[in-house]
């Protein structure tokens, strides 16, 4: 299993309604709007890095009001 945090951008006065929409998409476990740099950040988990891309590509990014991603895979050292 592969983990990841996903760091979000969003357009002005979007952030609770990407973060609520984001929720509810399958592989991800949490998504919580913030301050700061980014807006969303979400964790989101999948059998390996494909599906992980895959995820993120295909399913959150075409989330409407999102304009910047940046995925962060978990790593154990």
């Amino acid at each position: 299993m592969v983990h990841a945090y996903i760091l979000i951008q969003t357009e002005v006065g979007k952030a609770a309604v990407v973060a609520a929409e984001i929720a509810k998409i399958a592989g991800v476990t949490t998504a919580e709007d913030v301050t700061g740099p980014y807006d969303v950040i979400v964790r989101a988990e999948a059998d390996n890095v494909d599906l992980l891309g895959q995820l993120v590509v295909a399913r959150i990014q075409n989330v409407e009001g999102i304009t910047r991603t940046l995925t962060c895979p978990v790593v154990h050292i």
